[in-house]
């Protein structure tokens, strides 16, 4: 558990399980999780959830402004993340080898 925000040039790895994040990512910032990320804040840098070869693993957000999202490899960046999905709640999945997101409003 990040108690606070992740800024700008940070990077949190934990592979060995999911990450909760209290505050914001800010753009710039990374946080790469074996299992999902959930997010309390503002997503802006990149989420890379289930980075050891797990496709099941969700990414969750209260505000989707991420410069790349990836599960398992697979990612789309900020020019594929449709603009109505911009600045709401997600969650985002892999499903037939490529990302889902969901508005969760």
């Amino acid at each position: 558990m990040i108690e606070s925000p992740v800024r700008s040039g940070q990077s949190i790895v934990f592979l060995n399980g999911d990450v909760t994040v209290l505050g914001s990512i800010g753009s710039g910032a990374e946080v790469v999780a074996g299992g999902s990320i959930h997010v309390y804040g503002a997503l802006r840098g990149r989420a890379l959830a289930g980075a050891k070869g797990n496709p099941t693993a969700r990414i969750f957000c209260t505000k989707a402004e991420a410069e790349l999202l990836a599960i398992d490899s697979i990612y789309i960046t900020a020019d594929e993340i449709a603009t109505s999905l911009r600045g709401r709640p997600a969650q985002v999945w892999l499903e037939d080898g490529s990302i889902k997101i969901a508005s969760r409003d």
